[in-house]
């Protein structure tokens, strides 16, 4: 008999049971999160009389806050050897809170219910990416976290549609919407308790107590420290994508428009995801990633000196690529480099870095929009994007279970 040379596998080895799952919330949970957030800087700015300075105060303080949590709930986990339960607790709490803003009266109270849903967010992020590289064959990672974010970019797509539509029948009446996004948030909670699979913990430490980020850093490879302090130089660039809402709207995007572009920015990144995922099982990482900071690059340039409303929708579009090209890649070279018994630490580690940029991001482009215009502050986020880019290409990195990325 003639051996056969056997063949690669299918990128569809990597939707385990517990990925679908996952999957399969971060639809339902972005669904509600996302009919909120396209009206979110409207609502700040036209209903509460806030500025950019103030939205970029709110979401530096949420996502860096919910960044510290990332890394304690990612350790705590490993320690544990248990993940559903943080990852149910993180979503539970996120879906009991985000609703409240449709009662706020001022945007210190959005600050406040933004900082306690970015709680929940911290709480099960970390845990549930450690637990779908434990679901998931090592030669199809990327295809699962590329999967895992096509999903989640698949309820950012319903998310808006159901906003647009219900504004319709309720006459642009926001906190309406607000308080209508707890329906599909609780069917994800529902749909983790009932489906979602704990992992066998044989690879884990053993339980102990306490807790030292110094310690979880020093147990990393150097590769993998070094990969990060590339992320913070990118990431002090990336500010958060309210941003570029409202710079469409400032280009002519009706309000009543705004979740439909964030549909179309969705469409773009659920249809890159999934591929981008897949090639980087198949090439260098790094490679993929260096071309999405690229795109980064090119669209914030273009948001900068981009003076009509038909820019807002082409450079959106645009700026899915970056997203489908990176998110979940990142993750994928996480995994890789992550010792097996402290995964959720990596994870932790990985976004606290991400962590550690959004706040002086966000509020840095805030000032730099409010004190000397939009294209200043976009253009800061470019130039950081290629500094970052350049970086990584001249970083030897090495991926532990192959010897080379």
């Amino acid at each position: 008999m003639v051996a056969t040379k056997p063949s690669r596998p299918s990128w569809r080895s990597g939707l385990t049971r517990n990925v679908v799952v996952l999957g399969a919330v971060s639809l339902l949970n972005d669904a509600a999160s996302e009919m909120i957030y396209p009206l979110l800087p409207v609502f700040l700015t036209s209903v509460l009389g806030a500025g950019p300075a103030a939205l970029g105060v709110i979401e530096g303080i949420a996502e860096s806050s919910a960044a510290l949590l990332k890394l304690y709930a990612g350790y705590l986990s490993d320690r544990a050897k248990r993940r559903k339960s943080w990852i149910v607790a993180g979503y539970a709490i996120s879906n009991i809170i985000r609703p409240l803003i449709a009662v706020v009266g001022n945007w210190v109270h959005v600050l406040l219910l933004r900082f306690l849903d970015r709680v929940g967010k911290g709480l099960r992020t970390s845990p549930r990416d450690a637990m779908i590289a434990e679901s998931t064959p090592l030669e199809a990672r990327g295809a699962a976290y590329g999967f895992h974010r096509a999903m989640d970019h698949g309820g950012a797509i319903v998310g808006p549609l159901a906003a647009t539509g219900l504004l319709l029948i309720v006459h642009d009446e926001i906190r309406t919407i607000f308080l209508i996004s707890f329906i599909p948030g609780t069917l994800a909670v529902l749909l983790l308790l009932t489906s979602l699979r704990e992992m066998p913990s044989d690879k884990r430490s053993p339980g102990k107590t306490g807790f030292s980020a110094r310690a979880a850093w020093a147990e990393m490879p150097s590769t993998f420290r070094n990969y990060l302090l590339v992320i913070v130089l990118f990431t002090l660039g990336n500010s958060t994508d309210a941003f570029l809402l409202l710079r469409a709207q400032a280009l002519g995007v009706p309000v009543a428009l705004l979740p439909t572009i964030w549909v179309a920015l969705h469409v773009v990144k659920m249809a890159f995801s999934i591929p981008g995922g897949i090639l980087s099982d198949r090439m260098d990482r790094k490679k993929v990633i260096i071309a999405g900071w690229a795109v980064y690059a090119l669209v914030y340039a273009g948001f900068g000196v981009a003076s009509l409303q038909w820019h807002a929708w082409a450079l959106f579009a645009v700026y899915g690529i970056y997203f489908g090209l990176t998110e979940g890649v990142e993750k994928a070279l996480v995994a890789d480099f992550a010792p097996a018994h402290l995964r959720g630490s990596a994870f932790g580690l990985y976004h606290l870095t991400v962590g550690i940029g959004a706040f002086p991001a966000s509020l840095l482009f805030g000032l730099i929009w409010q004190a000397v215009g939009p294209a200043a502050a976009f253009g800061f986020g470019a130039v950081l994007a290629v500094l970052a880019a350049v970086l990584l290409s001249l970083l030897p990195l090495q991926r532990p279970e192959t010897g080379a990325l």
